[in-house]
């Protein structure tokens, strides 16, 4: 699996306004069922890992540890982002198949749905 192309999905998922990112409007979006998958750096602190790992479990939301901060903002027009939230369906599943073939180690932090 090519890395690129889950940079250029997200970029894609942006432009189409599909797209949440920054701690507080990626928490929001978990919260209010928005969120649909949600994508932390692996270079992301122990504390917000493990902060949008139990939101992420508690309202049952798929989660990735994927990419690192500079290129998770880059892939989406930003500065640095720690968490991105996808808040459409089929973006979703296609993200999900692909960090799931990405990660060899099923990359799946909170289990399936």
């Amino acid at each position: 699996m090519d890395k690129n192309k889950i940079y250029s999905l997200l970029g894609l998922c942006t432009k189409a306004g599909k797209l949440k990112s920054g701690e507080f409007a990626v928490e929001q979006a978990i919260k209010s069922g928005q969120a649909r998958l949600v994508i932390v750096s692996k270079d992301a602190s122990d504390n917000t890992k493990k902060k949008f790992h139990d939101k992420c479990d508690f309202y049952k939301v798929q989660m990735f540890s994927f990419g690192d901060k500079d290129s998770l903002g880059h892939a989406v027009g930003k500065d640095v982002r720690t968490s991105l939230a996808i808040t459409d369906d089929g973006f979703a599943k296609t993200l999900a198949k692909d960090l799931l073939s990405e990660e060899q180690y099923g990359g799946n932090v909170n289990g399936k749905n």
